[in-house]
Formats: C-alpha cells, sequence, structure tokens
C-alpha cells in the first residue's frame, strides 16, 4: 500500500512540477478551459434565476376551489378539513361568497350592477397554494379536488407556469449541448497539451523504458497533469461567474428596485460548483488519457 502511495505521490508532485515549470502556456490553457466552462455553467444559473424571478414576479400559480351555491357550513368545515391535511396543499385561504361580491363591487366599478342583483351570484371558494409548482402536479390535484363532494369547479391557471416551464426546460438542452461541445473543446486542448509534452519528453521515456519503467508509471504523471490542469479550469470558471455576478449584480439590483422588486442574483449552489469541478477534472484526465494512449505506444527505446 505504500508503495502504491509512493508512485501517486510522486506522479502527483511531478504533475505540479511539470504545471508550474511552463506557467504562460498552462495559465492560458486554464483560462481557455475556464471560458469554455463558464459559458454553459453560467447560462445553467441565470436560468435558475429567471426562474426564481418569474416566480417572484408573477406569483406562484394558484387554484381556486368553487362550491356550490347550497353548500352549507359544516360541508365547508370538512373540505377546510381535508385540506387541511392533504400532503399537496401548502396553504389556503377560504373566501365567503359575501366577501367575493364585495370585491367584485369594489374592484370593478359594477356596484350599480351588483346593487341590482336579488340574490348574491357567487359561491364560497378556497384558493389553494399548492406544494409543488410542477405542471404535472397541478394538474394531478386540481383533477383530485374537483371529484370531492360539494365541488362545483376547480379552475387552476397554469398556463403561464407550462411556457416557463417549457422555456426553462428548451434552455437546459440548449446548455447541455453546449456543455458537450464545449466538454470536447476542453478534451481536446487537454489532448494536445499532453501530446506537446509527448513529444519534448520523448528521450526521458525512452531511458525510463530502457531501465525498467512500465507503462502505468509513465503515463501516470500525465493524467494527473490533465486532472490538475481540468480542475484548474474548472476553478477558472466558476470564479468568472463570481466576478460576472459581482459586475451586473448591483446594476441588477437598481433595475429590479424600479418594478418595486428585491432580486438578489444566486451563485451556483455548493452542489453544482461541485459538479463542475469535478466535470472539469474528469474531462481532463480523459483528455490525457486518450493523448497518451494515442502516442505513448509509438514510443520505444531504439
Amino acid at each position: 500500500m505504500s508503495v502504491w502511495f509512493a508512485h501517486h505521490w510522486y506522479a502527483f508532485v511531478l504533475a505540479l512540477k511539470r504545471l508550474i515549470g511552463a506557467p504562460i502556456g498552462n495559465l492560458l490553457s486554464i483560462i481557455v478551459i475556464g471560458i469554455a466552462f463558464s459559458l454553459p455553467a453560467g447560462i445553467y444559473m441565470l436560468l435558475g434565476n429567471l426562474q426564481a424571478f418569474s416566480t417572484q414576479v408573477s406569483g406562484a400559480p394558484q387554484l381556486s376551489l368553487f362550491l356550490e351555491l347550497n353548500t352549507d357550513g359544516d360541508e365547508v368545515a370538512q373540505i377546510e378539513a381535508r385540506l387541511k391535511e392533504h400532503p399537496q396543499v401548502a396553504s389556503f385561504e377560504f373566501i365567503p361568497r359575501e366577501s367575493a361580491l364585495e370585491q367584485l363591487k369594489q374592484n370593478n366599478g359594477l356596484a350599480d350592477l351588483v346593487d341590482g342583483l336579488e340574490r348574491n351570484p357567487l359561491p364560497d371558494a378556497f384558493v389553494i397554494n399548492a406544494g409543488s409548482l410542477a405542471p404535472a402536479a397541478l394538474e394531478e390535484l386540481r383533477a383530485e379536488l374537483q371529484k370531492w363532494p360539494r365541488i362545483e369547479h376547480v379552475q387552476l391557471d397554469s398556463a403561464w407556469a407550462k411556457r416557463l416551464d417549457a422555456l426553462i426546460n428548451l434552455g437546459r438542452l440548449a446548455v447541455l449541448m453546449l456543455a458537450a461541445l464545449l466538454s470536447f473543446a476542453l478534451v481536446a486542448v487537454t489532448f494536445n497539451t499532453i501530446r506537446l509534452q509527448i513529444l519534448t519528453k520523448r528521450d526521458e521515456i525512452e531511458v525510463s523504458k530502457l531501465i525498467g519503467a512500465t507503462n502505468g508509471f509513465i503515463r501516470r504523471p500525465f493524467l494527473y497533469f490533465g486532472a490538475i490542469q481540468g480542475m484548474a479550469g474548472g476553478a477558472a470558471a466558476w470564479l468568472i461567474i463570481s466576478l460576472g455576478i459581482h459586475l451586473i449584480d448591483d446594476e441588477l439590483r437598481n433595475l429590479t428596485q424600479l418594478y418595486v422588486v428585491d432580486f438578489p442574483l444566486y451563485h451556483l449552489s455548493p452542489e453544482d460548483s461541485l459538479t463542475l469541478l469535478l466535470l472539469s477534472t474528469c474531462l481532463g484526465w480523459a483528455g490525457a488519457w486518450l493523448s497518451v494512449a494515442n502516442h505513448l505506444w509509438q514510443i520505444e527505446p531504439s
């Protein structure tokens, strides 16, 4: 176990020395990787902020549950008790028919028309905030409530939620495609970097093979170099996104305050940040492995 650890530690330190040994070229490669990864990661973050902003401005979709006109107080209490126990109902508000008529009179300028009515045509109603804002979950809850006794109609205004959900899904698909393309770019950058290193160290590799070094021993420092370079590129992407947020957050606050909305930009979550670093590290390792596998076998001591 100690020998295995010593070999890997030697390869890791050697990879760091190679990274530091050519600071300008390696720094430029890291910056290129960082810019490439900051594009899909930044768009992904902006989509999450857009979803949060749209929810804040438009409000969460609600279900309006209208009761039959002849529903008595005991039946209203039973429905209220069932709503309190329902796991998909986050909160609700009961609106008596008298309050609904008064609001209609005040908000729509229909006081004369309402006063001319012989009786109140409006039913009692519940306005429900669902626990899940997913369109499918809202539709499922609407269909379930519609089957309850004494329920005349359940209205769900989820058109905007469906449009937003479709837009976010389209954006995430575009981010996935962009990330896939730029991942190939990261692999290509690492592939070329390792290829140049192999060519410049050809004599050293030949001597190592002459004294009995295995391909695995020779390959290991290059793999660590690719992984470290990829991780550094992921960290650079994270810093680029952080800088972008810092630069536009103040101006965005000034803009949103004009609409009486407080909306700070949110950074990548710890889970997303860790995923970014792991993905860039793995892609750097993959590019190094492909390069070593493609070129190392061509070098044999003469």
